[in-house]
């Protein structure tokens, strides 16, 4: 004899099955995103990012070099770590090298194993690059490889970054559909919105307590896009 509970599972079990409706994601995001100019999202970037203590300049192609060994030096760097293998990190050399105090370049080839305590301990700062940008949050999207893994981002206490100003996009989907992000990640990606900051249960803000108390962003902008229009904006 079938109990009310068998007749229960029988009508759930005989009931049709709907297949699962995917959302319009695209739809969605097509008719909730209005376009954006790029000097509106690059305002938008920087409201965002140094409303939580991000420092950041404007530069061009030509002069972030200059920009950066300027920065390196009124923040008395003492070391840098960054990778001369990857164009940026050649530049970086160049530049940092011909101060007239140039600090240590340090380059990440070889195990952390190795040298752990030099990395945790006597690294006052790294030098990476960036893969994209999102307006609507204020982040940086960092993407690790073997030249610029994972420690160059988190260990040092001073977090110096370029980033390039035409891989801005309004929002998270944008930047992961227009940057393929389907086709394969690697093990970290990472999405960066201001120096490492935690609070205590009194609600006492501390920088540096879990990565780089300091992120220092060098907005490399197309060369027709003066840096003076933007930071004359509210």
């Amino acid at each position: 004899m079938k109990t009310a509970r068998d007749r229960i599972l029988a009508k759930l079990r005989a009931a049709p099955v709907q297949p699962p409706v995917e959302p319009d994601v695209a739809g969605y995001y097509a008719q909730h995103t209005p376009p954006t100019t790029l000097p509106d999202r690059l305002r938008q970037f920087s409201r965002m990012m140094r409303a939580v203590h991000t420092e950041l300049h404007y530069t061009h192609a030509h002069g972030w070099p200059t920009l950066l060994a300027r920065i390196v030096r009124d923040k008395n760097i003492g070391s840098v770590l960054l990778a001369p293998r990857t164009p940026h990190g050649e530049r970086a050399v160049v530049a940092l090298s011909q101060l007239d105090t140039a600090p240590q370049l340090l380059t990440f080839d070889q195990p952390i194993e190795a040298w752990k305590d030099q990395l945790f301990n006597g690294v006052a700062a790294a030098f990476t690059g960036s893969r994209a940008g999102i307006a609507d949050t204020g982040a940086l999207v960092l993407w690790p490889d073997a030249e610029e893994p994972r420690s160059m981002s988190l260990v040092p206490p001073i977090h110096l970054v370029l980033f390039e100003a035409s891989r801005l996009y309004e929002n998270h989907y944008h930047a992961m559909t227009a940057e393929g992000w389907a086709q394969g990640l690697p093990t970290n990606s990472l999405l960066i919105s201001g120096p490492s900051k935690t609070a205590d249960i009194q609600q006492t803000l501390a920088y540096g307590a879990h990565g780089p108390r300091e992120l220092v962003v060098l907005v490399l902008l197309p060369d027709d896009l003066d840096p003076a229009t933007l930071e004359a904006q509210p």
